[in-house]
């Protein structure tokens, strides 16, 4: 006799995509046994819009499983982005981006950067946006992009992505100001 187990509830589908590092140890451990190419990638993701959408999901192309790092409500906070800023709880923009279903894990950090976390998941694969430099090597440059170096010395590859013309988090809080 067969035993059919039930799919689990959507809910907790997005959910168990929300991961601390242990949890992600040991999925990082069987894609890396399986030999499946992982792909990380970061921001803040306050509103997610289209572009969040086109850029992720463009990310997602280049591997077999997306791991996206969220700034943590602090860290928003401390990159500048003004007082507003983040729009959202870190836990509701880590599950709207956990419900995408390309992105296999999504994963807060604390700090400034996510090189820490980047040092420990170790990609094969760093994307960020395309205001960045993929060959810049000066970490004091704008353009370079954080743990380029940790990617580069295990053997991956280090991509940026062009983002659509028109969407950002920013613009749109303009637009709801505007029209209050």
């Amino acid at each position: 006799m067969f035993y059919k187990i039930p799919p689990l509830p959507a809910l907790d589908v997005i959910q168990s995509k929300v991961v601390t590092t242990t949890d992600l140890e040991f999925r990082l451990n069987v894609w890396n046994y399986k030999g499946e190419k992982v792909v990380f990638t970061n921001g803040c993701f306050d509103i997610l819009h289209r572009g969040h959408v086109d850029y992720l999901a463009k990310a997602s192309d280049l591997g077999k499983h997306l791991i996206v790092g969220i700034n943590s409500d602090a860290s928003v906070r401390g990159l500048g982005k003004g007082q507003t800023r983040p729009l959202q709880d870190e836990v509701t923009r880590a599950m709207i981006i956990a419900s995408l279903h390309f992105v296999s894990a999504v994963i807060l950090f604390n700090e400034p950067t996510p090189l820490e976390l980047i040092q420990f998941i170790k990609p094969d694969v760093l994307v960020k946006g395309a205001d960045y430099d993929a060959t810049e090597t000066n970490p004091a440059s704008k353009k370079y992009i954080v743990g380029s170096d940790v990617v580069r010395k295990k053997g991956g590859e280090v991509v940026t992505i062009a983002f659509l013309e028109g969407f950002s988090t920013s613009a749109i809080e303009q637009k709801i100001k505007n029209t209050i």
